[in-house]
């Protein structure tokens, strides 16, 4: 037996003797190989992540033992496949952390974390590995390869430079022990955001104090309070909760307590994420700098459309200088608004500008959520959602009852290609709860893959926090619920079209800064009165939405959309603040935030608030030197969304031309030409500021 035969006969044997107790570790016998989390339990997780590696490093060190001269087959394309079932195990295990987590899983996270890392650092810093990787790399003009391969291996060897293959042997021990330090302190972020954010209640038992919430609101409320065990009515920082409060609520001193809270998670006390982000950003400047990079966001960006930090913070600026004057007259407008109607302080402050926003919206459109949310019952918006793929691209989905969940509440479809054959799983995950994050986000069970000459169709996942059903009403959501629903199905659909053989090039396995085009551009079917008109059917008496109302949805549209723009933008400059420095500020998150927005602020500024020590999205997700790209995307969708007005919001030439070049593309090429190959030519920010209404 050979030496490579050897090693991965040692990994086969101890994945075998997981086998027959371990899920994770098993042939899957779910429908369509799904995972079978009727049988994962938390003690699963441990040994199957140190299956899975053991397997993985044995097909590594094949490929490191393997004699032969490197070529894109035994190297490349061996790498990319090597690590199946770590990579399986890691998908279920992560994403339910996110989904519907528990205490044991904390630990086993930061139990797994060190292992992850150390086998990371096995593959990146790995001398004979990187050797046969620079010899193929170097030979690439002349080895006849297709696109996707060439992309693969100039994608492969970037990856060992920018993960520290170059670094010396006491370089590379730094790297290594920071990145472990990184993944930790992520990881620390991310629980301590969690912990923060289920520990605080507003708890009300006078009837009095509920003054302005409209009945769902109320009912919500006597819903959770029942599940915590409390008399009287419970409002939690989950957005489903706080949002409405803060909108309806006619109890100024509650509201300033429900803002308050929210806006100071994880600042102090035992939750405390202070001291968590300056060790992130310092680990992150220490690892740019080993690199060679001067900042985070050098190192970050290098890879994305943007490609540097002056082209991020100069595309920030060109949106952020002339929008700042239209959130200025929008504050302006409600605070005149809120004075004419009985508001007597003489500042508008931040607990104050979601309700009398709210307020002067319903005056000067007739307009509110109240209104809307009869007409957009959960179950018709879910057909809707479904109907516009069906319209667009053909595809139809079967809910199915015999695929395991893992979580009651989670329901799967089977989606079908317009040809009926199989084309993904869909698990869609609509409710808050206390073991999920907060917000809304697409995620994927298994991606889109060709092994052995064998397809592998993925397994998508949407997680969001929407208004559940009450004793009294079927799940009712809002208007920008629906809107959330689009976006992050619109991820969903960029998943299900994947095509491609390497799944690291397949699905929304594209640049951070582009992924987000397919499902902002979802976003502005939500708008479209054809649309409406199709499905929001009052859940009581089954008559459609009244044509003023949509009338009022169109017209509301670009309300105060210098304001949400100027906020939006906040957080994309604050990230790049992070990510710019060269080294730790001496002053606390909370302090360099609020030095940070000064300049461009709208609001009062609160002492003590923040929103940096809660901020997942950068610092315990994917978003670090990024949070940008939600603006950049919002260029190229309206952009791009104008060819849909242009010949039909339905148009099916559009739409096949948006899937053949972009959605089922994935990262096989350069973002920008996917983008030219769909609309003809490279967008601009007017683009998205013409949308927005905010020229002179």
């Amino acid at each position: 037996m050979t030496k490579k035969l050897l090693i991965a006969g040692a990994a086969l044997a101890l994945i075998s003797s997981c086998n027959m107790k371990n899920p994770l570790l098993e042939e899957s016998s779910a429908p369509f190989g799904a995972p079978q989390f009727d049988k994962i339990r938390t003690e699963h997780y441990l040994p199957a992540f140190e299956a899975g590696i053991a397997e993985a490093k044995a097909e590594i060190d094949a490929i490191i033992a393997n004699d032969e001269e490197p070529t894109f087959e035994n190297t490349i394309e061996a790498m990319e496949y090597a690590g199946k079932t770590l990579n399986d195990v890691a998908s279920i295990f992560f994403n339910l952390m996110e989904a519907n987590t528990n205490d044991e899983m904390q630990v086993v996270a930061e139990q797994v974390s060190p292992l992850l890392n150390e086998y990371s650092m096995y593959v990146s810093l790995n001398e004979t590995l990187f050797e046969k990787v620079k010899t193929v790399y170097e030979k690439r003009n002349e080895l006849g390869l297709d696109k996707d391969q060439m992309k693969l291996l100039e994608d492969n060897y970037k990856s060992f430079v920018r993960g520290g293959a170059n670094l010396s042997d006491e370089d590379k021990a730094l790297y290594s022990k920071w990145s472990e330090e990184l993944s930790l302190a992520s990881l620390e972020f991310g629980k301590n955001v969690l912990a923060a954010t289920n520990a605080y209640t507003l708890h009300i038992t006078d009837e009095a104090d509920l003054a302005g919430l409209p009945e769902y609101v109320k009912a919500m409320g006597a819903a959770t309070a029942q599940e915590k065990g409390l008399e009287g009515w419970a409002f939690t920082l989950d957005a489903p909760s706080y949002s409405p409060f803060l909108k309806y609520s006619t109890v100024r001193d509650l509201r300033r307590q429900m803002w308050t809270a929210y806006n100071t998670r994880a600042t102090s006390g035992e939750n405390d994420n202070s001291e968590v982000v300056k060790k992130i950003v310092d680990l992150r400047i220490k690892i740019a700098n080993i690199l060679g990079y001067e900042t985070y966001a050098d190192y970050a960006l290098e890879e994305r459309m943007a490609k540097s930090k002056n082209t991020v913070n100069g595309f920030i600026m060109e949106l952020l200088e002339p929008s700042l004057e239209f959130a200025k007259k929008d504050v302006a407008a409600v605070y005149a608004y809120a004075k004419k109607n009985g508001f007597e302080d003489s500042k508008l402050m931040p607990w104050d500008f979601s309700y009398w926003s709210e307020r002067y919206q319903e005056a000067e459109y007739s307009l509110n959520e109240e209104q809307l949310k009869p007409y957009f019952k959960l179950e018709n918006c879910i057909d809707a959602v479904f109907g516009l793929a069906s319209r667009l691209y053909g595809i139809s989905f079967k809910e199915l009852d015999n695929v395991p969940v893992y979580h009651e509440e989670v329901k799967v479809y089977e989606v079908m290609d317009k040809d009926g054959s199989h084309l993904a799983l869909f698990y869609a995950d609509f409710f808050p709860r206390a073991s999920k994050r907060g917000g809304a986000w697409m995620t994927e069970f298994r991606g889109q893959s060709i092994r052995n000459g064998v397809e592998y169709r993925p397994f998508i996942s949407i997680v969001c926090n929407f208004t559940k059903p009450t004793a009294d009403a079927p799940a009712l959501i809002t208007h920008d619920e629906l809107t959330t629903f689009l976006h992050e199905f619109g991820h969903a659909l960029h998943g299900m079209f994947a095509q491609g053989r390497y799944p690291s090039l397949t699905g929304t396995a594209v640049s951070r800064d582009f992924v987000e085009l397919p499902s902002q551009i979802m976003e502005n079917w939500a708008y479209e009165p054809e649309y409406l008109n199709s499905f929001a059917r009052h859940y009581e008496t089954g008559e459609p939405i009244p044509a003023e109302l949509i009338e009022k949805i169109v017209a509301a549209k670009n309300y105060l959309a210098g304001y949400m723009q100027v906020r939006q933008l906040h957080f994309g400059y604050l990230d790049m603040a992070w990510h710019t420095l060269t080294s730790v500020p001496a002053e606390s998150p909370v302090e360099f935030e609020q030095k940070t927005l000064a300049p461009y602020a709208v609001m009062p500024s609160v002492e003590g608030s923040a929103f940096s020590t809660s901020f997942s999205h950068i610092f315990s997700g994917g978003y670090s030197a990024g949070y940008y790209s939600y603006k950049w995307a919002e260029v190229l969708e309206a952009d791009a969304f104008s060819l849909f007005k242009e010949k039909g919001i339905f148009n099916t030439e559009v739409s096949e031309s948006f899937r053949e070049n972009v959605l089922s593309k994935g990262g096989t090429e350069d973002a920008s030409v996917l983008y030219r190959n769909f609309r003809g030519h490279d967008p601009e920010p007017k683009a998205l500021m013409e949308k927005l209404g905010l020229t002179k």
